[in-house]
């Protein structure tokens, strides 16, 4: 089976992160998996999974750009600034007073306050259901058990922030957006949206939201794994059936449990192991760690001694200016970073024991 690698997984809309690891862990058969930078139930598309020893390389991923779809439905907000939320009421007289500024609303009106305030280098208050820590609790921990949330403002980055489209609703209570946003790690869609809203004083939540690229990765790509969300009933603690949605993987992916027999003279042991019926089909869909790293970071070479000198975590004598993926015959050695005047430390080492000896005997 296959130990390490990354794969970029498309996710479903209405099963969370987590449900996808899970999911992860069966069709790969470990339990070492972890993503790089988490998914709204609501929201579809690039979920970058790490498996094995590739999950070292999760954090280089994590702070790359990213592009995603969005509708933003100006007209309310909701307490979760998107879909998944309730509507935020207004009285009678408030929401003629929002019909009719959107039936005022034009699209350079949009366009305008997007320019001004939601483009480029500026500060946000992320959405009070986010994963943002408050005193060691989630936000949306605290948010759900109706306590008052004061989040922090961040410093992001919103490179493009394009309207696609344009829609009113034939009732008038509505004006759907449709935008293409490519922003720095850490920014909040949902609080872009309900932002949008703010500035043109009618309100404003996503009720579209599909991550297209992470980094390099992107949604079209085709090693890409397109996931299901599929029902999945069980019985509580309680006694009380449940059902949701659960994360799968293609049917093409399946894996099975194989039951082999170790014959010796004295005896007959039965072993179940792990196997996979198309490993060949899986292993299309996987970045090896050294083809991820040269997709994420900066690469160098290593001469044998280099090799064996960062395997023993020394220094190497290399001017770098940022973390960089070490290779030796064909393997991710390392990641270096820079370290004093002209030199280089291994941030994480990936060789193994094994992998070091022979390095050693063949040099």
């Amino acid at each position: 089976m296959l130990t390490s690698g990354i794969i970029v997984v498309d996710k479903p809309q209405g099963v969370t992160s987590h449900d996808v690891v899970a999911a992860c862990r069966g069709l790969l058969h470990t339990s070492k998996v972890g993503h790089a930078g988490t998914l709204d139930p609501m929201a579809t598309g690039v979920l970058v999974i790490g498996f094995g020893s590739a999950t070292r390389l999760l954090n280089s991923i994590v702070g790359k750009d990213k592009t995603y779809d969005t509708t933003i439905r100006l007209g309310a907000n909701t307490t979760t600034d998107d879909a998944d939320g309730d509507i935020i009421p207004y009285s009678e007289h408030e929401q003629e007073k929002i019909i009719t500024r959107l039936a005022q609303l034009s699209e350079d009106d949009i366009k305008l306050a997007i320019s001004r305030n939601l483009t480029g280098y500026i500060s946000q208050i992320p959405s009070t259901f986010s994963a943002k820590k408050v005193d060691g609790q989630r936000a949306y921990d605290l948010a759900r058990r109706g306590e008052k949330v004061e989040l922090k403002p961040n410093a992001i980055t919103v490179n493009e922030f394009i309207v696609r489209n344009i829609v009113r609703s034939d009732d008038g209570l509505f004006v759907d957006v449709d935008a293409t946003i490519t922003c720095s790690s850490g920014t909040y869609i949902r609080a872009l949206g309900r932002d949008l809203g703010s500035l043109l004083n009618v309100g404003g939540h996503l009720t579209m939201l599909r991550r297209t690229r992470v980094g390099k990765f992107s949604v079209n790509d085709e090693k890409v794994i397109p996931f299901s969300a599929v029902e999945h009933s069980f019985t509580n603690k309680d006694g009380l059936t449940i059902t949701r949605l659960k994360a799968v993987a293609p049917q093409s992916l399946a894996t099975r449990s194989l039951t082999t027999q170790s014959l010796t003279p004295q005896s007959t042991t039965t072993q179940s192991t792990h196997g996979h019926e198309n490993l060949e089909e899986l292993e299309k869909h996987v970045w090896t760690p050294r083809e991820a790293a040269q997709i994420i970071l900066p690469t160098m070479e290593l001469t044998p001694h280099q090799a064996i000198d960062i395997s023993f975590g020394r220094p190497l004598k290399v001017d770098i200016h940022d973390v960089t993926a070490a290779i030796y015959q064909n393997d991710l050695m390392a990641l270096l970073e820079p370290w004093r005047k002209h030199m280089a430390k291994p941030s994480t080492v990936f060789i193994t024991p094994a992998e070091l000896t022979t390095l050693v005997e063949n040099l």
